[in-house]
Order: C-alpha cells, then structure tokens, then sequence
C-alpha cells in the first residue's frame, strides 16, 4: 500500500472502531438496565415506573461513559506532548551532551528530513529499562516521539533507526489520531467499573434498604463495566495488531534492511527486562501506543503480534534456539549500544558510509519526474532520500543549524527564509515584520537572511524550517498567534511574492496552528474531486502561470495536471487576477479531500509543475512545499523516474 491506501485503511479502521465501541455500549448499556431491573424490578408497582427506570439507568450510564470519554480526551487536547508527559516522559533538550541522546535527536532528524515532515517533539522515559518507545500526537505537527533510556542505552544505531523509523510510520499513516480516541473511550468505559469499585468499598456501611440498592447498584456497574472493559480491550488489540505489523513493513521500507528493527526485536525478547514498563497502569492505557508489550497480558489482550512472529516476518530463518543463544550471550554480557555502534563503524558524520553523501543536484539543473511515481513518494522515504536527507544536513552550514537550536532566534530564522531577494520587496517584509515584532526581529531577521540564506540551495530551505519546530513550539501561545500573524502579512507584502515563498509562508502557518491546536484539526478528508473542482482548477492555473512565462505553455500545463484530477470535467483555463493570493481560499477544501482524491491531486500538481517529464530544482522544492501543505509529505529525492 501507498501513503493514500494507508490513509484510507487508518480512515476506515476508524470508522470500524467508533462502529465496535457504539455496539460494546450499548451492549454495556442494555447489561446495566437489565441489572437495575434485577435489583429494583420487585418494587415497580406499574410497568410505566419501569420504562421511566429503564430510561433513567441508560441515560446515566451513557453520560458516565460518555463524560469519561471527553474529559480523558480533552486531557490530551494538547496532543503528543501531552501523552508524552502523562507517561513521565523527559524532554530531550536541543543541545544536550549526553551522546546517547544527540545520536536519538541525529537519528529522528535524519529521518523527519527523509520523511519530509517537522521533526518532531523528542522524550526520554528515564527510569525504563526495557526497550521500547511510542509515537503520540494528532498530525505530524504536534508529533512527539518518546523512548525509554533501555532502549538509548541497549540498541545501536541501526537498531535505534529501525525503532524510530517504525515509529515515524505511526506519525505519516494517521495512526495517532486513533491512537488518542482509544484512550479516551476506553477511559470512559472504564469509569463504570471505577465507579462500582469505589462505591463497593467506601459504601460497606450503607445500612437499610436504600443503602443495599445503592450498592446492588455498584455492584452491577463494576460486573458490566469490567465485562465491557474485557471486550474493548479485545477491539484495541485486534485494531493494534494490524497497525503494529504495518508499522514494522513500513520501518524496513523506510529504512531499506531488516537488520536494525529485527535486531531490536531480538534484544526484547531475548533480555530479561524486554520492553516492559515498570507503571502497569500507564503501560495498560498506551499499550497500543508502543513500539513492544508494555506488560505482560494473555495473547487475547495482546496489542502486537507474538515477538517471534514479528521477528520471522524479517527473518524468516530465525528459531527459538538462537533466540535462547542470544538471551544467554546477553545474561554474561549485556549489549552495549554504543560499543556496537564503534564494532559496526556506525558512528561519524554519516554512519555506515564510506564515503561522503552525493552533492546536491546543482541549483539549475533539469530533473526527471513522473507524476505518478511522485504519489508513490509521498512519505515513504528511501534509501536514496537519506543520501539526500546526508546531504542536507552537511549543506546546512553550522551558524544556521545553531539558530534552528535556539529559541529565541527561531522566529527570525524562519521569517529570515521568506524575506524575497528583491532588495525593495524585502525592505517592505522588514517593515512588516517590524510593525508586528519589533525592529530588532526585523533587522536580526535581515541579517540572516543576507548572511546565511540568499545563497543557500534551495533543497535546504524546508529542511532547515523542519529542523526549528521543535523549539517553535516552545514559545507562548500569544507569541506563536502574533508570529503567524507576521508570516501572513510578510507573504502577501507584495504581489511579487513567489509561489515558493507563498507556499512556505502557508506551511508555517499550517503547522503552527496545528501544534497550538491539535485535535481541531485531526480528521480525515471524505470529499470528491467534483465538489472541489474550482478549488482544484485555481491551485493548477496558478502552478502553471508560475512554471511558464508563456500563455499557451501554462495553458497545457493547466490541462495537464486537470486531466489527472477530473478527466471527466472541463473548466476553462483562468488565472485568477489576484495571483497566488487567490490559494487562501482553496486549502482548506483541497485538504478535505478523500485520501485516495488526493493522490490524484498529487498527481496532478506534478503533472502541471513538470508537463514535460522534467522540472527544475526550484519547482521540485515547490511541489514539496504544496504537498506539505496538503498533509502529504514528499521526501527530498523526486528525481527516480
């Protein structure tokens, strides 16, 4: 399956879960009013008086269930961060000395500029021995991904790559979002056992009639509420399942060999602390969550396939009696991750190479694209994409990579990347960046703009974006309102802004409204072409306007990329008057198209951008900017043929 099929399968896993969960409560419901007539049924006098009870226990029990749903998901609202923290996790600080921990954050860097998405939030469960890590959050945006120090601490970078790599796959399919949601229904059906449990014990002294009612009462809450726990934890484990084996053909897709992810699976089934967490409470409730079982349970409840399972499906000549002769080389000699990494050559500027990564195409260079191998691309990066991710991150000079580290000169850096090279247009920027922060930004954002990014190659500029959001996402949320503000007003300065630089601007203001507000814009597109198809025929005349300096040019590009989209449709070839302004009003519902419509409207963006089978390297950055923009990340290698 393509990122698109992904994306439809999460959609529909979905859809499946929320229809199991309405049929378990109302199952729970049906138990529970069948056990309040046991109890109170000999005391009806009248049928209408057990109707009215009836419908009094099922709205209780809904709105127990219901309630505990939406309080534990509001307790999320602020989405991988927040899981991140309510596990204990530590966060990895963007200049630590530990090595264990720059060699995660150069691992998960790698991987996010392959992937083509913002690196995400980095945690540490430090006091968890066991191997294993879990992926959090609603959409890349607000990403965080937690390891425990076992697995810093045990796993070489191979090792580490494959485990990360898996967990990326969890961040680009959708599979957080659904992540969260089972926590908070599952939460919520839980409450009805909690509930009776605490009645049962806190209400042993109820004396007379009334107070044995009451407790009837618990006592039905905590049998039906348990059996209804019983049977959503069997749905979680079977959606999980399915994620986890997907997750694990992803990692080794990513990654190109089998060897890392399967060695980290033999160093958990083989070491004696495996990837278990020492809070069974905390592991039960993101079971579904981690890279390995959080604690041990029966195979009914399980949340990933038997460890051996996974293992064979890498390696299929793998047994239980090498598994047993490693678990006993490790009981005399525990695995040291970073001595391995020194056995395997594994360390250095870009580990496991000889040689230095291939240069980047030069900046006026022709590049060969199709379109539909472009859409088979879209977040699944590969052996190629982290050369060209290597590359990048020996392009970007040390002063830039620095300001991407700190807080303070995130802001500027990234408003320093939209500044035109027209010296005019830029002095009108500078003025509205200092009308909305301040002259010093203004200058400071200048300066680096002049310095460090007017030469910079042009594969550098998302990547570099990529590399602050981590620290962006640390200010203020007033700050972070204000900057998005400024990022507006300095791409529509002037008309003359680029597409480029448009979309860029676009694409901060995306990810930063999604990091401040998480869940609201969680969801799964479900519109069609033909619904959208103004929107559709806008974002291709503008593409294709930019791309040719010649009408009938643009012309054919325009009916390029709409006879990939709506083969079916005509619509005349009209660039709107107001230019790239005119994209403000056709994301939000290109972005609420169906899966598998996107893929088309990848499709037929590339088609327009390169009509003639080849683009430059400014229009590739450009196809990478709209697609990220319209949550379908494309790694940095286009050129494959």
């Amino acid at each position: 399956m393509n990122f698109f099929e992904r994306q439809a399968a999460a959609r529909r896993n979905s859809t499946r879960m929320v229809v199991l969960f309405v049929l378990a409560v109302a199952g729970i419901v049906v138990a529970v009013d069948l056990g309040v007539l046991l109890v109170f049924g000999m005391q009806l006098e009248s049928p209408g008086g057990a109707v009215a009870l009836v419908a009094l226990s099922s709205l209780a029990t809904l709105a127990v269930i219901g309630l505990g749903s939406l309080y534990r998901i509001a307790s999320l609202r602020g989405g991988g961060e927040a899981v991140a923290l309510q596990m204990g996790g530590t966060p990895v600080p963007e200049d630590a000395s530990d090595f264990n921990l720059r060699r995660l954050r150069n691992v998960v860097e790698e991987i996010a500029i392959a992937s083509g998405v913002p690196v995400p939030r980095l945690y540490v469960l430090e006091h968890e021995a066991g191997i294993n890590a879990f992926a959090a959050g609603y959409a890349p945006a607000d990403a965080a991904i937690a390891v425990t120090r076992g697995a810093l601490d045990k796993l070489n970078r191979d090792e580490l790559q494959g485990v990360i790599a898996h967990e990326f796959s969890h961040v680009l399919n959708g599979d957080m979002r659904l992540s969260i949601r089972l926590m908070g229904v599952l939460f919520g059906i839980m409450m009805l056992s909690i509930i009776g449990e605490r009645v049962l014990v806190h209400g042993r002294g109820g004396r007379g009639r009334g107070g044995g009612a009451v407790l009837g009462i618990a006592l039905v809450a905590l049998v039906v509420g348990s059996i209804g726990l019983f049977f959503g934890r069997l749905i979680k484990a079977g959606v999980s399942r399915q994620r986890e084996s997907l997750a694990d053909a992803s990692a080794v897709q990513f990654t190109r060999q089998t060897a890392g992810l399967a060695g980290a699976l033999k160093k958990i089934a083989g070491l004696h602390d495996g990837s278990l967490l020492t809070d069974k409470g905390k592991a039960e409730e993101v079971s579904h969550m981690l890279f390995g079982q959080g604690f041990a349970m029966s195979k009914w409840f399980a949340t990933h396939p038997p460890i051996l399972e996974r293992i064979r499906a890498l390696e299929p000549s793998f047994g239980a009696e090498r598994l047993q002769r490693l678990s006993a080389h490790w009981l005399k000699a525990p695995p040291n991750g970073l001595q391995e990494d020194v056995a395997l050559g594994l360390t250095g500027p870009h580990p496991g190479s000889i040689n230095a990564p291939p240069p980047l195409p030069p900046v006026d260079a022709a590049l060969v694209l199709a379109p539909a191998s472009v859409t088979a691309q879209v977040a699944t990066p590969d052996a190629d994409d982290y050369r060209r991710a290597d590359a990048i991150a020996a392009a970007i000079p040390d002063a830039l990579r620095g300001l991407a580290a700190r807080r303070e000169a995130a802001m500027p850096l990234l408003l320093g990347l939209l500044l035109d090279d027209d010296e005019a247009l830029a002095a009108r920027q500078r003025g509205e960046i200092g009308a909305r922060q301040g002259a010093a930004m203004a200058d400071y954002a200048g300066r680096i703009h002049e310095q460090l990014i007017a030469e910079l190659h042009p594969m550098v500029r998302l990547p570099l974006a990529a590399l602050t959001f981590p620290v962006l996402r640390l200010r203020p949320r007033p700050e972070l309102d204000a900057f998005i503000d400024t990022v507006h007003a300095v791409v529509n300065a002037d008309g003359r802004v680029s597409l480029f630089e448009y979309c860029l601007g676009r694409l901060l203001e995306t990810q930063v409204r999604e990091s401040l507000d998480p869940a609201r814009y969680a969801r799964f597109g479900r519109r069609k072409p033909g619904a959208v198809k103004h929107e559709l025929a806008t974002l291709l005349a503008v593409v294709a306007q930019a791309g040719n300096a010649d009408e009938a040019a643009a012309r054919r590009a325009y009916l390029a990329g709409l006879q990939r989209v709506l083969p079916n449709e005509h619509v005349a070839y009209a660039p709107p008057a107001e230019g790239v302004r005119a994209l403000d009003d056709v994301w939000e519902a290109l972005d609420a198209l169906d899966p598998l419509a996107k893929q088309l409207l990848v499709e037929a963006v590339a088609a327009a951008i390169g009509h003639d089978d080849r683009i430059a390297v400014a229009e590739a950055e450009l196809l990478r900017t709209i697609c990220g923009v319209l949550h379908c990340p494309l790694p940095p290698m286009l050129e494959k043929g």
